[in-house]
């Protein structure tokens, strides 16, 4: 089992089956990381339930061993356009208490100059920076796609125009990547998966990435948010809805960018087989469109053209 970073690979002891987390060296990165994914798990134990519990950590060789969880990946049987169970609502809104219990002083240390606490267009800029430089990382050898795909030259710019006018929060710990690939459901329990990803900052931004990555329906949605809502104490969420439409609007560039690179990869090493190629294709389209309504260019590239300029480049 793969992701972008790691590789997973399940293995029986004595003790029962674990998983083996083995980092990716060529990983193409793609996104801001702070912490050791290790470090992360020991800090969160005491106070985020149904978390994988960590067992042991190598540096040479790298690798990590967490407890095999029983279940199934919510993707596998609920993926994107599909109603999740109820209860997963409620384990997020669960899960968004109680990282806001986690002291900074279990964390790791965080990184030298990041942005103080409340800072939060401080905060959003070190994500934007993130992503500014994917884009220049991938322009050589793939300017051609994303000029195809209507890219601007500047892709990042709009958004960059609305971090100053974010209200600021208290800073708390965030998983950032709650999606239907990292969270195992067993029975009516939801486990949540690779802590890779994890920050300290705005709250908004872990809602935001959450909606993003989950394609949810109208009424999911709404009761994501509230979940979300419910789980926060009110200085978390100052003028929340607002500034969810910017980060939404950063995750939507974001991902145009992110996935034209990595799904073009794949579809040049045909590397999926034929269903899964087509769905990667839907979803670029979806992303990029997406990304359109961002620049306000006016264009909603169809599928055809997605494809067309993917295996053509």
């Amino acid at each position: 089992m793969a992701g972008f970073y790691h590789q997973n690979m399940r293995v029986q002891t004595p003790d029962g089956p674990v998983v083996v987390r083995v980092p990716i060296v060529a990983a193409d990165r793609m996104d801001l990381v702070i912490w050791p994914e290790h470090g992360i798990l020991r800090a969160i134990q005491a106070y985020v339930r149904h978390v994988p519990r960590l067992r042991n950590v190598s540096d040479e060789p790298a690798y990590q061993l967490v407890d095999w969880i029983d279940g199934n990946l919510l993707d596998d049987f609920a993926p994107d356009g599909f109603q999740a169970p109820e209860h997963v609502i409620r384990d997020l809104g669960q899960l968004f208490a109680q990282l806001g219990q986690v002291p900074l002083e279990q964390l790791p240390p965080l990184p030298s100059g990041w942005p103080a606490d409340g800072a939060t267009d401080a905060f959003a800029h070190q994500l934007s920076e993130i992503t500014t430089g994917v884009h220049a990382r991938f322009a050589s050898e793939f300017g051609d796609l994303f000029d195809a795909l209507g890219f601007p030259a500047d892709p990042i710019e709009p958004v960059l125009e609305r971090w100053s006018v974010l209200s600021p929060r208290p800073f708390r710990l965030l998983h950032t990547d709650l999606h239907r690939k990292n969270m195992i459901v067993d029975g009516r329990t939801t486990y949540f998966l690779d802590w890779e990803l994890a920050l300290w900052g705005d709250p908004v931004y872990d809602l935001a990435g959450h909606l993003h990555k989950m394609a949810y329906q109208p009424d999911e949605e709404e009761a994501a948010r509230a979940a979300w809502l419910a789980a926060m104490p009110a200085d978390a969420t100052v003028e929340w809805r607002a500034d969810l439409a910017i980060y939404l609007a950063h995750e939507q560039v974001k991902s145009a960018i992110v996935d034209s690179v990595r799904y073009a990869k794949l579809t040049a090493a045909d590397a999926e087989p034929p269903d899964a190629d087509a769905a990667l294709i839907d979803k670029l389209t979806a992303k990029v469109r997406a990304a359109h309504a961002v620049w306000k260019t006016g264009r909603a590239p169809d599928r055809t053209t997605i494809e067309g300029c993917v295996r053509n480049r």
